[in-house]
């Protein structure tokens, strides 16, 4: 800090950069008041000053070289919004071994690299912020890590993505296709190029391994989190979903059980009075339980460059705070050890599964009889016909072990009066 004024240097001048931009710009004077320090933008890195924006940079704060900045004594605070893992990677390590605290929403490189760089920051004395990288502006992480610190977490379930939620929400409302609902998703700006991240639940995972370890204090690996994605969900299965009384939305669910979590991204029927069932658009939301909290959820824009500039404006205010009173290197999340994630085979899961067989007596009886020899009990069954002596089934099965309703498929499978498996999609009912 010089002259009573923290300085920063933000990497990429993208979405997230130039929202922090606007932010810090527009309300300089309200962030100076409540951050005690004025906080001044001393250069911005980007690999392409060209491209159309909708913001404007001055020429002098413009930089192509991210260790010019880096390398600046008089920057104190490094805001990474680059975006992947290994370039970001390479500037944080190098933004902390220079002394600087750094703030970042890139929940891909928190996920997969946060066991390397929290130590590091903490060895090296300053603060590695990243609020933006799970629930945009919604303050999730701040409230796992301050308001609920002494709470035991029990179960976190969350519409962390808001490409998935937006497509989900148009196929329930409008009836359309999901791969009609991808393009205009693409066109109204909800989704990237390529969606794969989005819709295949990588994002989500990402997200999810950073709320597991605050929420349980436990280092979590995102490849032990189970994954599916929304591609495979049909207008079919969401007409039958709101006829039994729910949504379909994708989720990502953390869970207590016993010694080991569970950790899963995946599509699922939520019954429409729970508070996440209506959740609409691009909206994200987090649903968090626990013995002494009860039951809280926070609501708020998934993404966008002013509602993540938002959070990431935060995390500038509290790494100038802690530079003014001399208190950086408070580690952010106190994580002990890898936790033992409960393999999916083994969880407690109801399941809604839908069929096409033969229309032809006995055929009930049949698949019933499989699924009894599994140990798999049904809940309710609906058939329909569906022309050309075919019929759909559609089966809510009653809680019991994921491993157990698998073995029943697949032996009903092999049956000559099963045509298909056409969905199986979980059910979550608490």
């Amino acid at each position: 800090m010089r002259d009573g004024t923290v300085r920063i240097g933000i990497l990429g001048a993208g979405v997230v950069g130039g929202g922090l931009y606007q932010i810090l710009q527009k309300n300089a004077e309200h962030i100076e008041r409540v951050a005690e320090v004025s906080i001044e933008v001393a250069a911005i890195c980007d690999v392409d000053w060209e491209r159309p924006r909708d913001f404007s940079v001055p020429t002098a704060l413009r930089t192509t070289d991210a260790y010019e900045i880096i390398n600046d004594p008089d920057i104190d605070i490094i805001v990474e919004t680059i975006g992947g893992s290994d370039v970001a990677l390479e500037y944080v390590t190098a933004a902390i071994r220079a002394g600087k605290s750094v703030v970042t929403p890139n929940k891909e490189m928190i996920a997969h690299h946060g066991n390397q760089i929290l130590p590091l920051a903490a060895q090296y004395g300053v603060d590695i912020q990243f609020e933006g990288s799970v629930g945009g502006v919604i303050p999730v992480l701040r409230s796992l890590k301050e308001s609920l610190a002494s709470a035991q977490i029990d179960q976190i379930i969350g519409i962390v993505n808001g490409t998935t939620n937006y497509i989900l929400t148009e196929m329930t409302e409008a009836g359309a296709q999901f791969t009609e609902v991808l393009a205009a998703a693409r066109r109204e700006g909800y989704a990237e190029a390529d969606p794969t991240a989005d819709i295949e639940g990588i994002d989500a995972a990402n997200k999810l391994a950073i709320l597991a370890a605050l929420a349980f204090g436990t280092r979590v690996r995102v490849e032990e989190i189970y994954r599916e994605g929304i591609s495979q969900i049909t207008p079919t299965d969401i007409d039958y979903a709101r006829q039994m009384g729910y949504v379909i939305k994708l989720l990502a669910i953390g869970a207590r059980n016993g010694d080991q979590l569970e950790l899963r991204v995946h599509p699922a029927l939520l019954p429409v009075q729970h508070p996440l069932a209506a959740v609409r658009g691009v909206f994200n939301a987090i649903f968090i339980s626990g013995p002494e909290c009860g039951e809280v959820m926070l609501y708020g824009q998934g993404a966008g460059a002013l509602p993540t500039g938002t959070a990431v404006a935060g995390d500038v205010i509290d790494c100038a705070r802690n530079i003014v009173h001399d208190s950086r290197g408070r580690t952010p999340c106190r994580c002990e050890g890898e936790a033992s994630v409960r393999p999916v085979g083994e969880i407690e899961t109801s399941a809604y599964v839908r069929m096409c067989v033969a229309d032809q007596p006995g055929v009930l009886g049949r698949i019933a009889t499989l699924l009894g020899h599994e140990g798999v009990s049904i809940e309710s069954v609906i058939q329909r016909p569906a022309g050309n002596d075919v019929a759909d089934i559609v089966w809510v099965m009653h809680k019991g072990p994921e491993r157990h309703l698998q073995a029943a498929l697949c032996a009903i499978k092999e049956l000559d009066v099963v045509e298909q498996i056409c969905s199986v999609i979980r059910v979550v009912d608490e």
